[in-house]
């Protein structure tokens, strides 16, 4: 069952807010090239707008050449270069590890980026999740904790243990690779980043660090999107959450920033102008 929609931040244009959504999730691979949108005011229900704010969103889509009326009723999905796989097989390995807090669009960019280049993409939470919450239930914990020293102490150090086990073996292979989770204490930690630059040249390889900015709105709206039982804590006391992390929290080395927040610039352009420098060799 699909969750509803996030309520929308009144601080931004609600249309804009809605295209944004659901551009972001047609660049990811989300939304299908093809796939017949639900009805205007469907869209207006799960988003909790008026009809006038989903037919200006699909009016920004429709003139961006993301979505095609077939008829009044009936909008769909037009983006044919989803199926176009591009291998970009480089001869000094790159590693892009993406940060950012929860909902901040760090998975939405990391998905961008492995479509666009054909690398894999190793997220946190889809490689360690399962055997996650199998360890907490074990130590009498539940299984979506993820607040309590006992994680912090016990698990989270072997989670990104994992994650760095799987990149380092891509790149022994030869493989570039997008790593993506919050990697908050590791981007504010100087000697783990320079431990891990100095691992992954051993292995000729170059490193970008990338911070995903999102404003608290926006990230809200996010979290309530996908339903993910791990982020209750979070929801349940959302300004004490807020409060808690430093919305203004940057990497502790050279990085590149991606605005995720409505004002920024598409998310998909972001990501070409990342692959850009990347690719150029121009390292931040």
């Amino acid at each position: 069952m699909t969750s509803p929609e996030p309520r929308l931040s009144r601080s931004e244009a609600l249309h804009l807010q809605v295209a944004r959504k659901l551009r972001n999730d047609i660049g990811a691979g989300i939304l299908r090239d093809g796939e017949t949108l639900p009805s205007t005011r469907e869209l207006a229900k799960q988003w909790d707008v008026s009809v006038f704010t989903i037919t200006e969103a699909m009016r920004v889509l429709t003139d961006e050449g993301l979505v095609v009326s077939k008829s009044r009723s009936k909008r769909v999905v037009h983006a044919p270069d989803q199926n176009r796989r591009n291998e970009i097989r480089l001869p000094q390995p790159q590693v892009i590890f993406v940060g950012g807090y929860a909902g901040s669009g760090k998975t939405e960019l990391g998905r961008i980026l492995a479509k666009e280049t054909g690398w894999p993409m190793l997220d946190k939470d889809t490689l360690t999740r399962p055997v996650v919450e199998a360890a907490l239930e074990i130590l009498g914990l539940s299984p979506n904790d993820r607040e309590s020293e006992r994680y912090l102490t016990l698990i989270r150090p072997r989670e990104y243990e994992s994650l760095m086990a799987a990149a380092l073996e891509n790149v022994g292979c030869g493989n570039s690779a997008i790593v993506t989770a919050p990697f908050i204490r590791e981007f504010n930690d100087v000697s783990w980043i320079t431990r891990t630059r100095a691992m992954f040249t051993g292995l000729k390889a170059a490193t970008t660090l990338v911070w995903v900015y999102c404003d608290a709105d926006s990230m809200n709206g996010y979290i309530r999107q996908r339903g993910a039982a791990r982020d209750g804590a979070k929801l349940a006391d959302w300004p004490g959450y807020v409060a808690s992390i430093n919305l203004d929290f940057r990497p502790s080395a050279p990085h590149v920033v991606v605005n995720n927040c409505t004002s920024g610039e598409p998310l998909q352009s972001q990501a070409a102008e990342l692959l850009k420098t990347v690719l150029g060799g121009e390292q931040p």
